[in-house]
């Protein structure tokens, strides 16, 4: 896999720009500006925030602490704490054999190494990439400068009465004050929780709340996962975007089908 990274404003983001403005006068005064003004956003933490108490998501194992690319140490592969409680046997068996892939350094590929989407809450909230939110009354839009990947998030309606498996699934939003609630279901099993790997089953419902803080320079997302045939209770975790001001979009493309880069591995973000 190559990744070409092109360092100017690219036509998808000079298209973006030209939708901003009726998008913004489309927004009731009500609505909270999670767009920014256009600017855009990128994430400050490359795992998820752990809650303050409570079932938390799979982080590393205290034997094998994990060190990502640029700490100045040398890079480790993540290796999965097995005692988290949220855990099912089947799930900590499966992360077990991935857990023993990485000890005797075998390659562990996450959906980004493979260009595929990132899911929810997965991979897409942990990418080191700008973030671009366009909000109309009907719609909140996630545009992902990461291989150009889109969430749709439709406002006000209800969930379908089927939903057909997606990488993003189905998200339905609303407002609450100054915070968008999404609620989505329908997330397809090929794409992982987190970068551990961790598995989930077609039961997965994830709630996220986003709202500003700190004055509105940081966007934080609050999210609950459940999913009865994966953990054993609900858990919860936090993630933190900054604002990028004067930062257009780029163009990130993921090469399907070119060899695979010596850095591909499960420490690609």
């Amino acid at each position: 896999m190559i990744r070409w990274v092109i360092q100017s404003a690219t036509c998808a983001a000079a298209a973006t720009a030209l939708l901003w403005p009726p998008l913004l006068a489309a927004a009731p005064n009500s609505i909270p500006d999670l767009s920014a003004g256009g600017a855009a956003w990128r994430n400050t933490h490359n795992d998820f925030i752990l809650p303050s108490s409570g079932p938390g998501p799979v982080t590393w194992d205290p034997a094998h602490p994990f060190v990502g690319n640029g700490a100045g140490q040398p890079v480790t592969s993540r290796v999965a704490d097995l005692t988290n409680p949220i855990l099912m046997p089947w799930v900590r068996d499966e992360l077990k054999k991935l857990n023993d892939d990485a000890l005797g350094g075998k390659l562990q590929f996450t959906p980004t190494a493979l260009c595929r989407p990132n899911g929810v809450p997965g991979v897409i909230l942990l990418r080191n990439e700008p973030l671009f939110i366009a909000q109309t009354a009907k719609e909140v839009t996630f545009l992902y400068q990461s291989d150009h990947q889109v969430r749709h998030i439709y406002l006000d309606i209800p969930h379908s009465a089927r939903v057909k498996p997606s990488w993003y699934g189905e998200s339905v939003g609303r407002y609450e004050g100054d915070t968008l609630v999404v609620d989505t279901i329908g997330i397809t099993p090929k794409a992982p929780v987190d970068y551990y790997l961790t598995p989930h089953t077609d039961q997965l419902h994830v709630i996220e709340r986003y709202h500003r803080i700190d004055d509105g320079k940081t966007l934080e997302v609050v999210f609950t996962v459940e999913d009865p045939g994966a953990f054993n209770m609900p858990w919860t975790a936090s993630q933190r975007y900054r604002k990028l001001d004067n930062t257009p979009m780029q163009e990130y493309v993921c090469a399907e089908g070119e060899p695979l880069a010596p850095k591909a591995t499960q420490l690609d973000f």
